[in-house]
């Protein structure tokens, strides 16, 4: 697959090995759903902690890797793409409550241990088409320097291109994954945007955002203050044309994750969606919403202003998925 032009898969993230603490099997309804709905695409946010017990260690459970080789399987037999993104990578994750023994970003030993672990990957799934199956490096690179990603990103990819030279490789953008990467084209790979701006909306009262408790009860567009507002024209200046800008360079584009916490005005919340689907869809974009079920997503989301459907045993926000259908 080319990875200068992604196709427009549209689909969620799912979570069941977001995190070690949770590291659940993957949940064939949801492949089900998704499947029926029309969607396409899965992204699954992994912990590297789910199959290694010791922090930064290299042995992976083979139990675990199972599970994820059932995803895979779910996904192929329905047509759905599935992506593979360390979300805790050995070294580093976005969510920094769990410490790490050493620093993917300063440390040789990280490197190698991640490129370890994405060349089990590349070496277990050898065979299975990229269009079918895809590999997201690293979630959302945050503080880092554009020369320390792109040398860390580059000894990733040779990893699994030994052992897999014709994998569909994503890179998450630098800067949280808001900022396209220029010098990652020459890899050869693609790259992932995201969604969550402007984030006093999208996490409005999340407690994990800095500054939540100062964020206003959003409506759409958003008006901070006189030269702070945030309207469908200023997403595109700011989030649609650098990244075009990417992808006239040799970078295919997909918005990895983005959504809007279930203390959003379900009223502003659709709006905004709206415009970024709009937006997304006249670049010839897809995206995965964070999440299918939970407090971003369309079942069990548990809005108080929504009016449920109840949808076999789960909360269906109905407005919400339909919306998401219709682009």
């Amino acid at each position: 697959m080319d990875a200068s032009k992604l196709p427009r898969w549209r689909g969620f993230n799912l979570l069941e090995k977001f995190t070690a603490d949770c590291n659940a099997p993957f949940v064939e309804a949801d492949f089900d759903w998704i499947a029926e709905w029309g969607f396409d695409f899965v992204r699954l946010p992994l912990s590297y902690r789910c199959w290694c017990e010791a922090p930064g260690g290299r042995d992976m459970d083979e139990a675990v890797l199972a599970e994820i080789d059932r995803a895979v399987e779910m996904g192929r037999a329905r047509g759905i793409h599935v992506s593979l993104c360390f979300h805790r990578a050995p070294g580093y994750c976005v969510n920094d409550r769990q410490q790490e023994p050493f620093d993917l970003w300063r440390d040789g030993e990280a490197v190698e241990v991640c490129a370890h672990h994405w060349a089990q990957f590349a070496r277990r799934y050898k065979g299975i088409g990229s269009e079918q199956l895809s590999f997201d490096l690293v979630n959302e690179p945050g503080n880092v320097s554009e020369e320390t990603y792109l040398r860390v990103a580059s000894a990733l990819v040779e990893a699994i291109r030994v052992e897999d030279p014709g994998r569909l490789i994503i890179a998450d953008g630098w800067w949280w994954g808001k900022k396209p990467m220029h010098s990652l084209v020459a890899l050869g790979i693609a790259q992932s945007t995201r969604g969550y701006d402007p984030n006093p909306l999208s996490h409005y009262r999340a407690k994990w955002a800095p500054g939540w408790q100062w964020y206003p009860r959003p409506t759409w567009p958003l008006v901070l203050d006189t030269d702070n507002v945030w309207d469908r024209a200023r997403l595109e200046a700011e989030f649609i044309e650098p990244w075009k800008a990417l992808e006239r360079a040799g970078s295919g584009v997909h918005v990895g994750e983005w959504g809007a916490y279930k203390h959003t005005p379900h009223t502003a919340a659709l709006a905004w969606m709206r415009d970024w689907l709009e937006l997304w869809r006249q670049a010839g974009w897809g995206w995965a919403l964070w999440n299918l079920r939970g407090p971003f997503g369309i079942l069990d989301s548990e809005r108080k202003d929504v009016a449920y459907e109840n949808f076999r045993g789960h909360a269906l926000d109905r407005k919400m998925l339909e919306l998401l259908r219709t682009h």
